[in-house]
């Protein structure tokens, strides 16, 4: 997901280059060798231990991962479309909307197979272990609606351009409003129990993804159905100008409320000052890419200089912190592993932070 979003920014980077292009594509490469090496490595898992797959909806700390899957090949979708179809002609065009189909349909899956677990399994779930991660199992839908808008742009017929903008208004409603009643029981958990424990801090920036990207989402599709509606003479000949300029308003409204998060976010890291390295710092990285991309998508519909600058500084961020972040798991997979996967605790020790609850002060576990 983090590297599918770098590569996305770097190709719409708001001052495009020519070598901005280039390095796209470089991380693009890398990112499309990463999903088909851990899809492999996920297919032998289950292959050599079949009874993997039923344990990781089982276990809640693995189960909410599962929507990486679809969200990591939605930045696959769109960089294709950015990058093979016009370097490759339109034959690629019904590859990429097969890849849009199949990542839609795990989408949809995910956003509804995986709430239905969590009300469903045994056990008791406090709220003081509530964390922002819970978002995982909608924010698949929300990028994969984004993708349809890009996906529906490059489509030679008409009909099937609309049959992609609504799955994806579809695919767009049914993550969206679920996140946002996460974000109200987080922010509850938020007042009462206090910020999390240092190990998950991190994840105060997830609310970011389905707003900035939901943002995304609903300007990319009114400005695609502002045409397709309009060549198929769907509903009423003003609903697709009025998809278009509700889009772009809804989008600025996402975007400031988004700002609320990322100034939590960041005023708790800042809080905690120290924090573990460990897998969780992936998470810096997609929810402040998808702002850049919210911002992008501004400053090119309004136009706006303020969202162009916007967009091309936290672009840089979210390239900087994915290189940091790139190097530290290298240089701790070369060591062995032991802070990225928590190898140095014992199982004793890992049994009491299992338990850990934050203080009362944030970020301080008793």
């Amino acid at each position: 997901m983090g590297t599918g979003i770098v590569s996305i920014l770097l190709n719409q980077f708001p001052y495009p280059a020519r070598w901005l292009y280039w390095l796209s594509i470089v991380v693009f490469a890398l990112n499309v060798v990463l999903f088909l090496l851990f899809t492999l490595v996920i297919c032998v898992r289950g292959i050599l231990w079949p009874k993997t797959w039923t344990l990781v909806t089982q276990r809640p700390a693995q189960r909410l991962y599962i929507g990486c899957i679809p969200t990591a090949m939605s930045t696959i979708v769109n960089m294709m479309v950015y990058v093979c179809v016009p370097a490759w002609g339109d034959w690629v065009i019904y590859v990429v909307w097969g890849l849009w189909m199949a990542d839609a349909a795990m989408s949809l899956l995910c956003a509804l197979f995986l709430p239905f677990v969590l009300i469903t399994r045994s056990g008791a779930n406090p709220l003081s272990e509530y964390t922002a991660l819970q978002l995982f199992m909608i924010i698949a839908s929300v990028v994969a609606s984004a993708s349809t808008s890009e996906v529906a742009s490059i489509m030679p017929k008409p009909e099937q351009a609309l049959a992609t903008v609504i799955t994806g208004y579809v695919l767009l409603g049914l993550g969206l409003p679920t996140g946002f009643f996460i974000m109200v029981v987080y922010f509850q958990r938020l007042t009462i129990h206090k910020l999390p424990p240092r190990e998950v801090i991190v994840s105060c920036f997830m609310p970011l993804g389905p707003l900035c990207m939901g943002g995304f989402a609903i300007l990319k599709l009114g400005s695609v159905a502002s045409d397709v509606f309009a060549r198929t003479n769907t509903i009423h000949p003003l609903a697709g100008p009025l998809a278009y300029n509700l889009g772009v308003l809804l989008c600025l409204v996402f975007w400031g409320f988004a700002l609320l998060w990322l100034f939590l976010a960041g005023a708790s890291i800042y809080h905690c000052k120290r924090f573990p390295f460990n897998m969780g710092w992936w998470g810096f990285t997609f929810p402040i890419g998808t702002f850049a991309l919210s911002s992008n998508a501004l400053a090119s519909d309004i136009p706006s200089k303020f969202f162009r600058v916007v967009g091309a500084i936290s672009s840089v961020c979210v390239f900087l912190l994915w290189g940091f972040v790139s190097i530290a798991t290298l240089r701790d997979l070369a060591t062995g592993g032991t802070r990225l996967f928590n190898l140095r605790a014992s199982p004793k020790e890992a049994d009491v932070r299992q338990r850990e609850v934050p203080g009362h002060d944030g970020c301080k576990s008793v």
